[in-house]
């Protein structure tokens, strides 16, 4: 059986698209994994167990029940849906990884990120990120009424489209030096993450031996696809 991983689904509800074509893969191709993650940014947007739940309640109910069947479920919060706390544990059955992390990947020791933790030439982004991960700062977001977080996403989000269009794109990209040191120092040779929204196969080269970086694809109306990872290899499936 083979490992299925994916991100940057960014759902917005159940009337997305691909909300539905998520629940086909967890009810079909998903039975058949080894195990499943989810390296962030699953939702397009999380303001809180309190908001977000009810909203995307169908899909978490198709990670449930594939957790119920018998595939461990595995989920990384991005900068996107980084607030999901203890009550989307419970709802979708999923376990929530530190990012990054290595996992034995079929024999394979392999680093799985969101991603973002890369980019370190995004100046803005990576302050940001210091504040996602802190679990004291989203504890303290959380107690926030909810209709004013939901206008500090909104805020956010218009924002972020805004520092994008100023940017330029290699700063947006993981940066090659900070991958390398990383891979490096916890002694692995392959990383998989999300995030840029730039799927592709790198291999770059860490102390005179090759290494690789699988970048999984985001989903948009035009392609939907997971990463299959087996004793065999790593290949891309789509999903219609």
């Amino acid at each position: 059986m083979a490992t299925h991983l994916l991100a940057d689904v960014h759902l917005t509800g159940a009337d997305d698209p691909n909300a539905a074509r998520l629940n086909a893969y967890l009810d079909g191709p998903a039975r058949e994994a080894e195990a499943v993650y989810v390296l962030g940014d699953l939702f397009d947007v999380w303001i809180g167990d309190d908001g977000s739940l009810p909203i995307h309640a169908e899909v978490i109910e198709h990670f449930a029940a594939l957790a119920r069947s018998g595939v461990p479920t595995y989920f990384m919060r991005g900068n996107r849906d980084f607030a999901v706390g203890e009550a989307f544990v419970s709802a979708s059955h999923m376990q929530i990884l530190d990012d990054p992390v290595v996992a034995d990947l079929h024999g394979t020791p392999t680093l799985l990120s969101h991603g973002d933790v890369f980019c370190t030439g995004d100046t803005p982004h990576q302050k940001f990120r210091a504040r996602y991960t802190d679990p004291r700062w989203r504890a303290r977001m959380m107690k926030l009424p909810l209709w004013l977080r939901r206008r500090l996403a909104r805020r956010a989000r218009r924002k972020s489209q805004a520092g994008k269009q100023q940017k330029a794109a290699h700063i947006m990209d993981v940066n090659s030096d900070a991958v390398r040191e990383t891979m490096r120092r916890l002694g692995v040779r392959r990383l998989i993450h999300g995030h840029t929204h730039r799927p592709a196969d790198h291999v770059l080269e860490i102390d005179g031996g090759d290494a690789r970086r699988i970048v999984l694809a985001d989903w948009r109306p035009d392609q939907a696809e997971y990463l299959c990872v087996d004793a065999h290899g790593i290949r891309r499936a789509a999903i219609d």
